[in-house]
């Protein structure tokens, strides 16, 4: 009888094995692997993209004349402050973000079509950066509430796409080591932590007033690692093996 469970057990594992080679030999011909030449130039792609864009920034920057340069209060009325504050926020900003992206690509094991594209999409609104920086950061404009409404959407996008890229990425079987899907809710929860602050920012500045719309942005810095430490203690699942993955399915 002993004998007879054993070798239950042993067909149960092979056909779990079995099941996940097949599920992964099936999606060979349209994933690139993480070890794979395609997947290393598409990471390359999406970095330059992101190099690019806090490059970019500096072109919201106007070069000051020469009377500007001759006392501090001159470079004060002048508006470069105002500007380089624009440029520093949304320079902080985007690397932010580049290394949130990171952090997900990291945790995957390839990338095919859709997740490609994802990927692309929020490359695509981090370009967009530059633009609607110039509208919070040119001292003319900066006190308006549809730049700071648009600025604030831009931002609540691109974090938007990089969480349901990483979503899509997990659904098509492409997270490794896979989480439990505790630990993944409570991620989620706190990716859209920001959106929402930034989303919510946009009619305080259409109300209420640009100024104060830019000031509720600095709860970010109070909340998200409040919320980093309440999800420690929470986390105690044990990341599952892309073998015990498939066994649970």
């Amino acid at each position: 009888m002993l004998r007879a469970r054993d070798r239950r057990w042993h067909a149960e594992d092979m056909n779990a094995a079995e099941a996940g080679s097949g599920g992964a030999r099936g999606r060979s011909s349209s994933v690139d692997q993480s070890d794979s030449l395609p997947f290393g130039r598409g990471i390359s792609l999406f970095d330059a993209v992101y190099g690019f864009a806090m490059t970019l920034l500096i072109a919201n920057v106007d070069p000051l004349p020469p009377a500007a340069w001759q006392s501090f209060d001159a470079l004060a009325t002048s508006g470069a402050v105002t500007q380089l504050l624009g440029f520093a926020l949304s320079f902080v900003v985007i690397a932010v973000i580049w290394r949130a992206n990171v952090r997900l690509m990291r945790r995957l094991s390839g990338m095919d079509g859709p997740v490609t594209a994802l990927n692309l999409l929020a490359t695509g609104l981090v370009i967009l950066i530059a633009f609607t920086t110039q509208g919070i950061s040119d001292p003319a404009t900066t006190d308006l509430p549809i730049p700071t409404a648009l600025y604030a959407l831009n931002i609540a996008a691109v974090s938007l796409t990089q969480t349901v890229m990483y979503q899509v990425a997990r659904a098509r079987g492409l997270e490794d080591p896979v989480r439990p899907a505790g630990e993944n809710r409570r991620e989620v929860l706190m990716a859209l932590i920001t959106p929402l602050v930034f989303v919510a920012s946009v009619p305080i500045a259409v109300c209420v007033g640009a100024v104060v719309a830019k000031r509720s942005w600095l709860t970010l810095v109070i909340v998200n690692p409040l919320a980093g430490l309440l999800r420690f203690p929470a986390q105690r699942e044990r990341p599952l093996s892309r073998r015990d993955a498939v066994r649970r399915r």
